[in-house]
């Protein structure tokens, strides 16, 4: 079993279909968990210069527009998106392939909705193809609670790792200390820490 840590220089960050529509469509997890889950990722990748991309699918149909939140986080990466048209698996689109594949990194971190239909296949596909791969569960969602856990099954007899926004920034912290560590606390506490206990609107 693989178990190298995660960090800034050795990882990318992957966060798929994060858009209007899709995020309706999760309904086992609020909807404002996913929102600030996702902005952490994204604010955490720019804070240590991590490579961060990002796909859409079919925004001119109901999965509308990647969040706004994403554009405001990561303005360039967001300009070069990799727009996808009803390819499901985006491990299976050559332009979002080739940009995984740029920025050499063989550790992957995947986000996104839903995690039973646009994060399972990727994820796996990675997997087989020698990648490691984390997917953050709770920045992403599913439809029901029972498909989001035989997602969630699926990809971890597969060999894909599972992990939570909080989990993950620790590992990339390494410790709060750090010039890194101390950026990401703060990402933690202002997008995840501060909404514990309070209810979604």
């Amino acid at each position: 079993m693989k178990t190298e840590r995660f960090t800034a220089t050795n990882a990318a960050m992957l966060l798929i279909d994060h858009q209007v529509g899709t995020l309706s469509w999760c309904c086992n997890i609020p909807k404002e968990v996913i929102k600030n889950n996702t902005r952490a990722l994204a604010r955490a990748a720019k804070a240590l210069d991590m490579p961060l991309i990002l796909t859409s699918s079919m925004e001119e149909y109901t999965q509308g527009p990647l969040l706004q939140d994403l554009e405001e986080i990561a303005p360039e990466d967001h300009a070069r998106r990799v727009k996808r048209f009803g390819v499901v698996n985006a491990w299976d689109d050559p332009n979002y392939k080739a940009a995984v594949l740029a920025t050499g990194r063989r550790n992957l971190i995947i986000a996104g909705l839903t995690n039973d239909v646009c994060i399972v296949y990727p994820a796996m596909s990675a997997v087989e193809e020698g990648f490691n791969v984390q997917v953050v569960v709770d920045a992403g969602g599913s439809p029901t609670q029972i498909a989001d856990e035989t997602a969630l099954r699926r990809m971890e007899r597969a060999g894909v790792t599972l992990t939570s926004t909080n989990q993950l920034i620790a590992e990339l912290a390494g410790s709060w200390t750090t010039e890194g560590g101390a950026k990401l606390i703060q990402i933690l506490f202002e997008e995840v820490l501060v909404h514990l206990g309070k209810s979604p609107a």
